[in-house]
């Protein structure tokens, strides 16, 4: 009997592709995300930006500062603050591995993807990542150009 196909439902909100260039992303995390009503709202509309913002972690939690989630215009009365810090969910586990990572190795988290899961709920993607040199983003940009180089090469020959 073949295997079942599940489709990828997950719905990509925003993605934070500088943090690709900017970092040399080690570990990846997911990981639930404290919204209020209108901030789901708004996501759904897909009215958010995740580029400036980054992981902290304070008192044993983990908070996403300073990401944008523009206002949800129906939601007058019970709006929320576009640049509030919002709690982070993740196991007590991962949290120690985070905190491990970000204190002995010197490393910075970032919010990479924020989508919606199959069941609906939002999902943040962080990675543990060390920041590249100038030197190191231009190798990643000279290996991305012969590759698609590369490819273009090999299309027009087969």
């Amino acid at each position: 009997m073949a295997k079942k196909k599940t489709p990828d439902n997950n719905k990509m909100i925003v993605e934070n592709r500088r943090a690709r260039y900017d970092y040399a992303v080690e570990d990846v995390y997911e990981c639930g995300i404290v919204l209020m009503g209108s901030e789901v709202k708004a996501l759904r509309i897909g009215s958010a930006n995740i580029a400036e913002s980054y992981v902290d972690i304070e008192d044993g939690e983990l908070f996403l500062i300073n990401s944008y989630i523009s206002l949800y215009t129906q939601a007058q009365n019970f709006g929320h603050e576009e640049r509030r810090r919002r709690k982070l969910l993740v196991s007590k586990r991962e949290l120690a591995k985070l905190w491990q990572a970000k204190g002995r190795e010197a490393m910075t988290i970032v919010a990479l993807k924020m989508y919606f899961n199959d069941k609906g709920k939002v999902k943040l993607l962080i990675g543990t990542a060390k920041g590249k040199k100038q030197s190191d983003k231009r190798d990643t940009e000279k290996k991305r150009d012969w590759n698609r180089q590369k490819s273009r090469l090999m299309r027009e020959h087969s």
